[in-house]
C-alpha cells in the first residue's frame, strides 16, 4: 500500500538514517501524537515529529522529502523547499487528501509491511517500549 511503499522509499533514500518510523496506531505513535497536541486516535494523516514540533499532510511529506537523497548527488531538499514556497498549503493539502482518500485504489492494500530479515533496519523503527518509559 501507499504507506508501506513510502516507508520503503524513505528507508532506501535516507542513507544517513535520520528518519525513524512508528505506526500511528502503536503505543509510541499515540504517545507522540498526544505529546504534540494531537488526539491519540487521530490517524487521518501522516505525521512527522521533529524537535520543532509536528507536521501533518503535505507539510510532513515535504519535510520528509528534504531528508531524502535517492542518488548520492541528488538531494531532494531544493525541490521540497520550492514546492513549499511555490504551491500554497491549501492546494498541497487538497492534493494530499485526494491521494490519501484514494490510496487503496492507487496502490492496493497489504496485510504486512517490509520485513527486516537481517535486523539491519531495527534502529529505524521506534520501539513501543519508549512509550512505556514516559
Amino acid at each position: 500500500n501507499l504507506c508501506n511503499n513510502a516507508v520503503n522509499i524513505a528507508l532506501d533514500w535516507d542513507p544517513s538514517g535520520k528518519l525513524r518510523f512508528a505506526a500511528l496506531q502503536s503505543n509510541v505513535g499515540r504517545a507522540l501524537l498526544q505529546a504534540n497536541g494531537r488526539q491519540a486516535d487521530d490517524i487521518s494523516s501522516i505525521v512527522l515529529v521533529t524537535n520543532e514540533g509536528a507536521y501533518v499532510k503535505s507539510d510532513a511529506i515535504l519535510k520528509i522529502t528534504e531528508a531524502l537523497t535517492p542518488l548520492s548527488m541528488l538531494p531532494l531538499k531544493p525541490a521540497a523547499v520550492l514546492g513549499r514556497v511555490l504551491v500554497p498549503k491549501f492546494i498541497r493539502d487538497v492534493i494530499y487528501d485526494g491521494v490519501a482518500d484514494n490510496r487503496y485504489d492507487l496502490m492496493g492494500k497489504r496485510e504486512e509491511c517490509r520485513y527486516d530479515v537481517d535486523g539491519s533496519l531495527s534502529e529505524r523503527f521506534v520501539d513501543d517500549l519508549l512509550a512505556r518509559k514516559q
